[in-house]
């Protein structure tokens, strides 16, 4: 690999990251669909039922639909309110006389498409499959629906297109609303209403036309009604709002009257009914990771060939141990809970039809009403139908595999599958069904269990790949800045003959044996990268051995134990970094710790800088109050408008003394002339600032309509739109009139994000940006005063040429460390425009990566990919569309951390550090996150733990991906800045010069100082110029 420039490193930084993101659904959630197996239905002369009808309450929760609470239909000023009622007294009457109930449990992702493929088909879809249910993707696999002799389907147009297009032609009948329908400012109860109307028309229908009425008589039917309004009604008002509750009721009416309909339609008890849901709903209004609430679904069934509740009169009745269900009042009705896949294997039961080919659902019992000798031929198919993809699974595998090890439960000969059938069929023959159901259920559990062995079979491997990639790319990053940054590249990479021989041999078993076990083409990638780096490391290693003797030329063996001691603090903290994921109250801590950093470098220091140390100090404790504020946010107009107008104060005030901010830092007094006389970037600033202030009334106009139920006008969305896009594309008319001062570009981008920080938000985020806007703007002066203060010993020394060394042997810094830092800044400087990265600048890497990782979570967004609340889209997308909604909230994340990466490119520049040189060892110690997290991955264990685990990961992975695009984003911010405080960083005083005793020193700190600074022959600096103590 040559070396690569800055795009170039920043081009590999995005590829590798995303690629090595998926990572993890090839190790631990591999597409568990598999061709080519027979299918195995019970073989009995009836069957239970002759049709089903499926109910599915789109993000219902398990808890709300069988909970207590006031009556939501009824008025807020009638007295009777207070009585609490059972939101869905149809489907408890179901629970408590007609059938069978428990929870449903679902898996991650809680989303739509794999809730409804589990229901449907049986199997749980690779987590990697969640995003193909937000555009018409057929399941291409088999499902009850195809198995049926025919389904009729009504609902979302999100849904139902997936199954009757991938099923067997003609065989399903959907019908669907448009998509205009799933408007989040309206309504959603009208989608439900919407699918009970299709399905009463259906049946009135069938009493005039002979043809559908012969149709729906025919037997191994499904009807299956798709209900979204409690999932559009969940996410626009939460799940523990009036308007969800009232759903729930309308949802209970309407399937009381559909089930009433079908029965009187067809007057022969034959049919049997599910009502469930696809995921539950968080009190966010989203869902999608593993919580409780987002994976516990009610599951309710009845009917035709459905046991009778099993009540107990004394105690509680099993499986409530969990106390999950104690405000329920079921206590005295046994509760059965299911996976949500086993919920397939119970309607194809239960209409007679053969189980889909790819389900690993386990037929739940305790809900069939049948004799003991049903339920043993029951399993023992359901036992068959899971270990047929077993086979197929295995004859894949040994097809590719060079080596492969079987199983270990079915390894031997006396515990083969074929053995442990027959076994069970002797037992049956025997009317041992007891005996034979446990036997049925131990072997679907080892299939299961071989399934599982099978799709993890390349683990290990896997897992080892993907850890030498990233310890490389870290190495790779590392030996970049030292290379790069650090050498100016002045060594050559050396690659002798054998070590080309060694990396390429290397590459070429890894390809071989990847390509003989058909191996997918992202393992190419996982091994590919690995092999590059570290051979990219081995062949500049000669750079890092001088770079290591630069950095330690002169340590002693005290410099050597504290350099131990920074070194395990540095790595305590990026462990801490790690545990906010998990505890974001971390951030509170470490920003009450960072806010008393400075005092580190001395009371003179902490005098002369009084100021800037008490607005980081400010800055700080502000922001240690966010990650204190309750995750769950709830929508306040009030909170949103007090954020835009600091955003807005903070615009006016600049625009006020922007004359004299600039003029204070102007290096020259043509530079003081051009900063009076600019009136167009100060007419485009106070488009700006107009910019943020439409947006609060925007704002505040759109969040009383929603709230009001009345929609959102046209005509505030589209002054929305223009808002937005204009705050994002007016900034390009400072083209017309430049203005380089650094801290004119932070006011320009501040302001352009400040109103996309108003519109998108629900709460406290606004307050979140001023914030750490100001927390920002301190930290980079902050570490320039620093720089500037520790630089001046060592500058001093350097003009002298050892001519005034005793002279300054007296000056001392206040930190010894960071003093030894700016003699090697300075040395740096001696040879180069720029300077070279030092040790110190590691914490500069550090306090920005913090940083970063608080702009993430600083706004209540837990490690959960499910938190972030959709309530501000609805003001600019009030109709369902993922991908676009999906678009506004990344951008909206992407504002902070856009501010962020401005700020380091500033610094970078004050600091006369090369572009990229920062970010370079940003990248390298950001990985160790996710190097962490990838380890934490889980794919077994709750389905909290193992969603959070995916979700860390993902957001450690996404967040470099960011690093690197906004490193990129920076250079393009920064462009052209100029400092006009910065130009000299050797300041003395006259007194130092006097005690050097050299004329030809004076002379040159006075060419070094220039005009910045005045003369050191009696004549006073600029008016100004000296002024401004802050940096």
């Amino acid at each position: 690999m040559a070396r690569l420039g800055r795009l170039g490193f920043l081009g590999i930084a995005v590829v590798f990251h995303l690629i090595y993101a998926y990572s993890i659904f090839d190790i631990y959630f591999v597409s568990p669909i598999v061709r080519g197996m027979r299918a195995y239905g019970v073989d009995a002369p009836k069957a239970p039922a002759k049709r089903l009808v499926l109910y599915v309450g789109d993000g219902l929760r398990a808890d709300k639909a069988f909970q207590f609470f006031p009556d939501p239909s009824r008025s807020a000023n009638d007295s009777s309110t207070d009585e609490l009622v059972p939101l869905a007294p149809f489907l408890r009457s179901r629970v408590l006389e007609h059938g069978t109930f428990g929870v449903s449990h679902t898996r991650v992702p809680t989303e739509s498409r794999p809730g409804h493929v589990a229901l449907i088909a049986g199997l749980y879809e690779d987590v990697s499959a969640v995003a193909t249910g937000w555009k018409l993707n057929p399941v291409n696999f088999d499902s009850v629906f195809n198995r049926s002799s025919h389904t009729w389907s009504w609902g979302s147009p999100d849904i139902l297109p997936m199954f009757s297009t991938g099923a067997v032609p003609g065989r399903v009948t959907d019908a669907t609303y448009g998509h205009e329908f799933e408007d989040f400012s309206k309504d959603a109860t009208e989608l439900d209403y919407w699918v009970f109307d299709r399905v009463k028309q259906l049946f009135k229908d069938a009493d005039t036309d002979p043809l559908l009425n012969a149709q729906l008589k025919e037997e191994k039917i499904v009807f299956f009604l798709h209900l979204l309004g409690l999932d559009t009604t969940g996410h626009a008002y939460r799940p523990y709002s009036r308007e969800y509750l009232r759903n729930i009721q309308i949802v209970d009416k309407g399937v009381q009257e559909i089930t009433e309909i079908i029965n009187n339609f067809y007057n022969d008890d034959g049919t049997a009914f599910v009502f469930t849901a696809d995921h539950g709903m968080s009190d966010w209004g989203s869902h999608g990771d593993g919580h409780p609430d987002n994976t516990r679904t009610p599951l309710i069934a009845w009917g035709s060939g459905v046991a009778k509740p099993n009540t107990f009169r004394k105690g509680n009745a099993p499986g409530h141990e969990d106390g999950f269900s104690h405000d329920w009042r079921l206590d005295h009705v046994q509760r059965h809970d299911v996976n949500q896949a086993d919920v397939a294997a119970l309607m194809a039961y239960l209409v007679g039809l053969e189980f889909p080919v790819n389900s690993v659902g386990e037929l739940p019992l305790s809900f069939l009403d049948a004799t003991d000798e049903q339920k043993a031929k029951a399993m023992l198919t359901n036992a068959k139908e899971i270990l047929e993809m077993y086979h197929v699974k295995e004859r894949q595998k040994m097809a590719t595999v060079l080596r492969y090890k079987p199983y270990p439960g079915f390894a031997d000969a006396e515990h083969s599958v074929e053995n442990r059938l027959a076994a069970i069929e002797q037992l049956i023959r025997k009317r041992e069904y007891k005996q034979a159901i446990a036997r049925s259920d131990e072997l679907i559990k080892l299939g299961l269990q071989g399934l599982r062995y099978l799709q993890t079979y390349a683990w290990l491997f896997l897992r080892t790949l993907v850890t030498a990639g990233y310890a490389g790319w870290i190495a790779f990053a590392f030996t970049t800045a030292v290379d790069v940054y650090m050498l100016d590249g002045k060594i050559e990479p050396a690659r002798p003959t054998g070590h080309i021989i060694a990396f390429s041999s290397i590459l070429v078993v890894l390809f071989s044996l990847l390509f003989v076990e058909s191996s997918p083409v992202t393992y190419y990638a996982y091994a590919i990268f690995p092999v590059a780096f570290w051979e990219e490391v081995f062949a500049r290693r000669q750079a890092l051995i001088e770079g290591k003797n630069r950095l330690f030329a002169h340590f002693t063996k005290a410099d050597v134990t504290k350099l131990a001691l920074n070194v395990a603090a540095y790595f305590a903290l990026l462990e801490i970094m790690v545990q906010s994921y998990y505890h974001r109250q971390i951030y509170t801590i470490l920003y009450l710790l960072g806010s008393v950093w400075p005092v580190l470098y001395g009371a003179d220091f902490v005098k002369k800088n009084w100021l800037l140390c008490a607005t980081w100090a400010l800055g700080c404790v502000s922001m240690s109050i966010f990650t204190l504020l309750p995750a769950m946010k709830v929508e306040s107009s009030n909170l949103i408008s007090l954020g835009g107008f600091l955003i807005l104060v903070l615009g006016v005030l600049y625009i006020a003394f922007e004359k004299s901010l600039l003029v204070q830092s102007a290096p020259t007094k043509a530079g003081l002339a051009a900063a009076g006389a600019d009136g167009v970037s100060r007419t485009i600033l106070g488009v700006q600032v107009g910019l943020v202030a439409l947006a609060i009334v925007v704002t505040r106009s759109s969040v009383a309509s929603l709230q009001a139920k009345a929609g959102l006008p046209l005509g505030t969305q589209i002054v929305g739109w223009a808002t937005l896009v204009a705050s994002l594309t007016v900034p390009f008319l400072h083209a017309l009139r430049p203005r380089d001062h650094y801290l004119h570009r932070l006011a320009i981008i501040f302001l352009a994000f400040g109103p996309l920080f108003i519109i998108l938000t629900i709460s406290y985020e606004g307050l979140f940006y001023f914030a750490i806007s100001i927390t920002l703007i301190s930290w980079v002066r902050l570490e320039h005063r620093i720089h500037q203060c520790f630089s001046r010993p060592s500058a001093l020394s350097r003009l002298t040429n050892g001519s005034s060394g005793d002279a300054l042997k007296d000056i001392h810094s206040p930190l010894d460390t960071a003093a030894s830092a700016a003699k090697q800044r300075e040395k740096a400087l001696a040879s180069s425009d720029f300077r070279s990265l030092t040790l110190s600048d590691a914490r500069i890497c550090l306090f920005f990566l913090f940083l970063l990782q608080s702009a993430f979570f600083s706004t209540g967004n837990i490690a959960s990919v499910s938190s972030f609340s959709l309530d501000a889209v609805y003001r600019l997308l009030p109709v369902f569309d993922p991908f676009s909604q999906g678009a506004l909230l990344v951008l909206k994340l992407l504002a902070p951390f856009a501010l962020v990466s401005a700020n380091l490119g500033i610094l970078t520049k004050r600091l006369r550090l090369r572009g990229g040189s920062l970010f370079a060892v940003v990248m390298g110690i950001g990985d160790y996150l996710t190097l962490r997290f990838f380890w934490e991955v889980r794919d077994e264990g709750s389905w909290l733990e193992i969603g959070e685990s995916i979700s860390m990961f993902v957001i450690a992975s996404v967040l470099c991906v960011f690093v690197a695009g906004l490193e990129a984003l920076s250079e393009v911010f920064v462009r052209g800045v100029e400092f006009g405080d910065d130009d000299d960083d050797v300041v003395a005083t006259p007194e130092v010069i006097t005690a050097s005793g050299s004329n030809d020193v004076r002379k040159q700190v006075k060419e070094a100082n220039g005009g910045l600074h005045g003369t050191l022959d009696g004549n006073p600096p600029a008016p100004g110029l000296m002024a401004e103590s802050v940096g």
